[in-house]
C-alpha cells in the first residue's frame, strides 16, 4: 500500500510538471504588446514579386486556338474567358499542345542513329460529323468549314481546328 501512495504522488507531480511547461502556446502581455507596436517607418523593405511566365500566343503555328466553345462557335481565345458568340466559359483545346515534330527531348538523342518509323495512316474522317459541326472551321467566323487544315474559300483566312467536332 505504501508503493500505491507514493506512485499517485509521483504521477500527480509528473502531471503537474508537463502541464506547466507546456507555456509555449501561452504568450505574455509583453509578446502581445510588441505584435501591436507600428514598424519604424525609416526602416524600407523591398518586396519582389515574381516575374510571370511568358504567355503562350492564342493560336500556335497551325492556326489552332488554346480554348475553344464547346458548342463549336467560331473562333476562340488565348485563356478561358467567356465565348463571344454564346457566353459560355471556353475550354482547354488538347490539339492546342500537340507536337508534330518528330524530334526527340532525350539530351543524348543522335536523330541519325535513329530508326525511321512509317507514320500510321489514319482513316479519313468526314468534313462534317453526326451533329453537323465541321472539324475545321474559319478563325475569322466565316460560315461553313472543312475535313483539313487549309484556308477560308470565303475570305482566305485560316482555318483553326473545331475541338467541338470530336
Amino acid at each position: 500500500m505504501k508503493s500505491f501512495k507514493i506512485l499517485t504522488i509521483l504521477l500527480y507531480a509528473l502531471v503537474f510538471s508537463f502541464y506547466s511547461c507546456n507555456d509555449s502556446t501561452k504568450t505574455s502581455q509583453q509578446e502581445k504588446s510588441k505584435s501591436n507596436e507600428v514598424a519604424d517607418p525609416s526602416s524600407k523593405t523591398v518586396t519582389t514579386t515574381p516575374k510571370a511566365a511568358p504567355k503562350e500566343p492564342a493560336q500556335n503555328a497551325l492556326g489552332v486556338w488554346h480554348y475553344t466553345c464547346r458548342l463549336g462557335c467560331p473562333k476562340g481565345s488565348g485563356t478561358a474567358t467567356k465565348c463571344t458568340n454564346c457566353g459560355n466559359v471556353l475550354v482547354h483545346n488538347t490539339t492546342y499542345h500537340n507536337n508534330t515534330t518528330n524530334t526527340s527531348s532525350a539530351p543524348f538523342a543522335d536523330p541519325s542513329s535513329a530508326p525511321a518509323a512509317a507514320p500510321a495512316k489514319k482513316p479519313v474522317e468526314p468534313a462534317q460529323n453526326s451533329a453537323g459541326v465541321w472539324h475545321y472551321t474559319c478563325s475569322n467566323g466565316c460560315a461553313g468549314g472543312s475535313g483539313a487544315a487549309g484556308t477560308c474559300s470565303t475570305c482566305n483566312g485560316a482555318l483553326a481546328h473545331n475541338s467541338a467536332y470530336h
